[in-house]
Order: C-alpha cells, then sequence, then structure tokens
C-alpha cells in the first residue's frame, strides 16, 4: 500500500519533517517515491513552516494513496490558508 507521511530529518530537538509518499512496507526515514512537501513546526519569523504542493497530493489519493493522520491534518490547514 502506498501512504502520504512524514519522514522526519533535522537535529536532535530540532525537528523538521518532509512529507513524502512511500511504499508503507519501507522505514520511516526510508526510500520513498515522491517528496510532495515540508513540515517545519520550529518555524520562526519569516520561515515558511508548510509547504505542500497539494496538486501532487490529489493526484497520490485518486490513484489509491492513504494519508496518515497527521499528513490529513496538514493538508486541511494549507487548504484553508489557500482558500
Amino acid at each position: 500500500m502506498v501512504v502520504i507521511r512524514l519522514a522526519r530529518g533535522g537535529a536532535k530537538k530540532r525537528p523538521f519533517y518532509n512529507i513524502v509518499v512511500a511504499d508503507s512496507r519501507e522505514r520511516r526515514d526510508g526510500r520513498f517515491i515522491e517528496r510532495v512537501g515540508f513540515y517545519n513546526p520550529m518555524a520562526a519569523g519569516g520561515d515558511q513552516p508548510l509547504r505542500l504542493a497539494l496538486d501532487r497530493v490529489t493526484y497520490w489519493s485518486g490513484v489509491g494513496a492513504q494519508l496518515s493522520p497527521t499528513v490529513q491534518r496538514l493538508v486541511d490547514q494549507a487548504k484553508h490558508v489557500a482558500a
């Protein structure tokens, strides 16, 4: 099964997440099919906390990819900001 989920990056106590399309059998931070955005919960000042290619998320969910609960929340948040 293909899932859209977060892959953690960044340093200790400074998380940074890539939003990736991956096979569910792969490790959390392992191989992925496509990177569709990022989420930076520690963004401050002029930094962008969330960037998401909504067209690619729509494509992947249209061909059967499942969104993790956190990614679903971030997608809803991005759609709300874009509207």
